[in-house]
């Protein structure tokens, strides 16, 4: 089993990506999950998770900005982020569970210039 993210990037500040995660060589599906970013030095941080309702939370930080949605076709978890600013830039990170495994991402960079 693989999570497999994609969509990083370098964008100007003020402008979009959006980022994949998805899910290989696996039949469950992308029921809930989460996306986490880290800078060098610093600890992981969570950006924001989708539950199995769809009900979606995010960090102060980020909020209103980003938005993270599911594709059940293609097992495809994304983060559209808008509005993007400097202190945006990090490698982030989707994260899923199922029957009490965790499976990580391998990590997309997203680097925003001012």
């Amino acid at each position: 089993v693989q999570l497999q993210a994609s969509g990083g990037g370098l964008v100007q500040a003020g402008g979009s990506l959006r980022l994949s995660c998805k899910i290989l060589g696996s039949t469950f599906n992308v029921n809930s999950g989460s996306w986490y970013r880290q800078v060098p030095g610093q600890q992981r941080e969570l950006v924001g998770k989708i539950d199995t309702s769809g009900t979606t939370d995010y960090s102060d930080s980020v909020k209103g900005r980003f938005t993270i949605t599911r594709y059940y076709p293609t097992k495809t978890m994304y983060l559209q982020m808008d509005s993007l600013k400097p202190e945006d830039t990090a490698m982030y990170y989707c994260f899923t569970t199922y029957r009490n495994r965790d499976y990580w991402g391998q990590g997309t960079l997203v680097t925003v210039s001012s």
